[in-house]
């Protein structure tokens, strides 16, 4: 453990040993449970005659952290910490001279510096024998410790103290008192405020209970990365991992994009106001000519970070981040004020954009900052289709803030730029032989036919059409391209591919939700489902709670530097539930919500509540029968009138009867995709519970539902790459691939209307039907193909249509 109070790194290789019974323990032998809680972790140590509880746990509000120890023994026990002093700023300022000494009053070692503007403690109200570094000439140590006092027998709670200050030692001190007098009034604070942030935010519940676990703790993980450095302002920082011997503590620093992306993610959550914060900050420290800024480091304001250090404006892509961002956050929160205020910060922002374009109108990246890829065999290029695809959003972005804020021309002029810039970049970056998107322009202009989860970022705001992002998709959907924990960047067939490549072969989380969303919104929900639910098995496995930063593409494990609590990580299991399956999005201006959902086969109800539109919360309960789809909406707070336009999709196969509303008559309208069907209708929501009842016949769907392999193995999971319709749809094709040789069993909803099937087995099982699916054997590759057709009753379909 190490100890940081932001821009100080205090201390490190903070340990604990147990005396008893003439034996000195280290703790980390005895370690045997961790508990994880939003306010607290807890490591519970347990030895032949006794227990001890350690619980971590940093107050919301104050420049310090509490440990308490819950001892119950049988014989007499002492605790002893121990840890090495850093105390000094983070990289890559420095303090000058610092040292400790021992404060008998405080009971705590007092850590300072020459200018004494600087200070902490770290100490117990029970601690006793403290012995400190010394170095002379003849043996040196750079440990500090002490005793917690003997514990004889029974059950005892002892407590070591952490605080610092920016301002001097008696602002340490009093902070060091309040943590130790007011520690359980404190800890129940810091409880009472992450149980209100989840109710006050968008809550599911689901029949996926880890899917429903992981979008909880992932909506505290992203609040937890917001922090308060006083001489830089409060932001997002990009995620949390020691620094051991150095002062770069993993990403533990305010990134421009990691915000902007998170963003998306809160916004989705109801969180509007933690994204004007990071918005603010953002904003803040935008470059003369517009650019946002990519790095700001804890310790940025000791040194000339601007000038002297190559961090601070180094991506291109964090510009159109904040535009698109803007425009999410006004859109759906409908603090039309904010766009207003930060309108001439916009402005900039999109003439910097206008300055790297090339000829065609496309945001380069070499010679202006890097895109998503920083470095490796993927470079040199010209212009991302990941970037490209940004600078056409942010085009639409500014057209709506324009239109938001008064300024009409300027908003249909960037609408007429949008569509133009949306069909360039299709045009230019589709490779039509291959059936797939280009990675980039190359310094020469003409596409780098490496097949790409970036091109999934273009997808997520619905840029490409149709019927090449399906094609696209359906590569990426192969086992070259998704493993079971993510998405690789690249494919592991390519040249270039190393599992352990940090932008060249690794799977990022981020990667897994870009495609999550993009995969949802082309009605692609098989892989997006598995993508979705991959990431949020993440959340409860590695660090509790928490989503690392990058994994090997080749086995299941993180990279060795990976950071365990990336902040964008964790933003990648709320918006592929929220914006993904589920398909909303808000328009709080026009008081109106959209729910697009693509449930998986099983998913016969759930629940979403704390819906923010305007000044109102609604409530959503879904259910699905083989009769149809209910929808029960409700206004729980807030005065007037809402409007949902409710957009379930159903299969090609079935048929819409007719839709009523709490009884009555509605219309609706049927829109047809390749894929599937989506009913469209809009209600109002006022007073009282609203219900909305589709009559559907011959709905039908199938469901993979993806596991994570064991902690350092392959990939082994199934995955449905496309379905296909016939003209009559009476049939229905799967491209299945899976480990060669292993059997799997997929959901069927609404089994009843099959006739009979080729290539895999119907199951009746209690909770349902399965396919079971035998995979071939034999061959060079570890995953093998399978189709599977399924036929379908036309006697039966006709009964029910009539």
């Amino acid at each position: 453990m190490e100890a940081w109070v932001y821009p100080l790194k205090l201390l490190r290789d903070f340990r604990l040993q147990f005396r008893t019974e003439g034996r000195v323990l280290p703790a980390e032998t005895l370690a045997r449970t961790l508990i994880t809680r939003p306010e607290s972790s807890t490591i519970v140590y347990a030895g032949d005659t006794f227990s001890v509880r350690e619980t971590f746990f940093v107050p919301v509000n104050e420049p310090g952290a509490v440990i308490s120890l819950e001892v119950e023994t049988e014989f007499p026990l002492e605790i002893e910490g121990r840890f090495l002093r850093d105390f000094q700023l983070e990289w890559p300022a420095a303090l000058g001279g610092t040292y400790s000494s021992w404060d008998r009053d405080q009971r705590a070692f007092y850590l300072g510096e020459e200018t004494r503007k600087f200070a902490a403690f770290v100490g117990s109200p029970t601690a006793t024998e403290a012995r400190g570094e010394f170095q002379t000439n003849y043996s040196e140590s750079a440990v500090n410790s002490f005793r917690l006092g003997v514990t004889s027998k029974g059950k005892d709670t002892k407590l070591i103290v952490v605080a610092a200050s920016l301002d001097g030692r008696p602002q340490a001190e009093t902070t060091y008192k309040k943590l130790a007098t007011g520690y359980a009034d404190l800890l129940r604070a810091s409880a009472e405020y992450y149980r209100k942030y989840l109710n006050d935010t968008v809550s599911v519940e689901l029949p996926d209970a880890q899917i429903q676990q992981a979008y909880d703790w992932s909506r505290v993980s992203m609040l937890q990365g917001i922090v308060n450095n006083p001489f830089l302002g409060t932001g997002l920082v990009a995620g949390y991992r020691t620094s051991g011997e150095s002062q770069r503590p993993g990403f533990a620093w305010f990134f421009g994009r990691d915000s902007l992306w998170t963003s998306l993610a809160l916004n989705a959550a109801g969180d509007f106001a933690t994204t004007r914060t990071a918005l603010q900050f953002v904003s803040k420290y935008q470059r003369e000519d517009g650019k946002m800024p990519h790095e700001i480091a804890q310790g940025a304001s000791f040194v000339p970070w601007f000038k002297d250090f190559p961090y601070g404006y180094a991506s291109a892509d964090a510009t159109p981040l904040y535009i698109i961002a803007m425009n999410d956050y006004v859109t759906e929160s409908g603090d039309v004020a904010f766009a207003k205020e930060k309108w001439d910060s916009v402005w900039k922002a999109y003439q910097f954009l206008r300055s790297t374009y090339d000829e065609q109108g496309f945001p380069k990246n070499f010679g202006v900052g890097h895109g998503w890829v920083e470095g490796g065999p993927l470079l040199p290029i010209k212009s991302e289709f990941y970037q490209s695809g940004l600078g056409a959003e942010a085009l639409r972005a500014l057209s709506n803030l324009a239109r938001l804020t008064g300024k009409d021309a300027v908003a249909t002029e960037f609408a007429q730029a949008f569509e133009k810039q949306a069909s360039k970049i299709n045009d230019a970056f589709w490779l039509a032989d291959k059936q797939r998107f280009a990675f980039a322009l190359g310094t020469d202009g003409k596409p780098v036919d490496e097949p790409s989860v970036l091109a999934t970022v273009p997808m997520w705001f619905g840029l490409p059409d149709q019927k090449n992002a399906s094609a696209m998709i359906t590569q990426l959907a192969g086992a070259d391209h998704q493993t079971d924990w993510g998405m690789r960047i690249i494919s592991d067939r390519s040249p270039k591919f190393s599992g352990g490549g940090y932008h060249y072969g690794s799977v990022w989380p981020l990667f897994t939700g870009w495609a999550s969303v993009g995969e949802y919104r082309y009605h692609r929900p098989q892989p997006a489902y598995a993508n979705l639910r991959a990431n949020a098995l993440l959340a409860l496995d590695g660090s509790p709670g928490h989503v690392t930063e990058v994994l090997s593409g080749d086995y299941y494990q993180p990279l060795s530097t990976s950071s365990p609590h990336q902040i964008w990580s964790a933003a990648m299991v709320v918006s592929p539930l929220l914006r993904g399956m589920f398909g909303l999005s808000i328009d709080a201006g026009a008081r109106t919500l959209t729910f697009a959902p693509h449930p998986p086969a099983d998913w016969t109800r759930f629940s979403i509540e704390n819906l923010r539109v305007g000044e109102n919360k609604l409530q959503l309960n879904f259910t699905k029968t083989a009769e149809g789809i209910s929808l029960e909406a409700a206004r729980t707070a807030g005065t007037g009138e809402s409007i949902i336009e409710f957009r379930p999709s159903i299969s090609l196969r079935a048929t819409v009867q007719k839709v009523e509303l709490n009884g009555k008559p509605l219309a609706f309208r049927v829109e047809a995709s390749d894929e599937d069907q989506h009913v469209v209708v809009r209600f109002p929501v006022s007073e009282g519970r609203t219900l909305l009842r589709i009559f559907i016949s011959n709905d039908f769907a199938v469901t993979a539902t993806a596991v994570l392999p064991s902690l350092g193995s392959v990939s082994s999971g199934v995955r449905i790459l496309s379905e296909t319709w016939s003209a009559s749809h009476d049939q229905l094709t799967l491209d299945a691939s899976g480990s060669a040789g292993a059997q799997y069993e997929l959901k069927v909803w609404n089994a009843a209307q099959i006739e009979r099937v080729e290539g895999a087995e119907l199951k009746k099982k209690p909770d349902g039907s399965v396919l079971a699916l035998q995979i071939p054997s034999g061959g060079s590759e570890s995953y093998a193909h399978a189709k599977i057709a399924i036929h379908f009753s036309t006697v039966r379909e006709k009964a029910k249509r009539r």
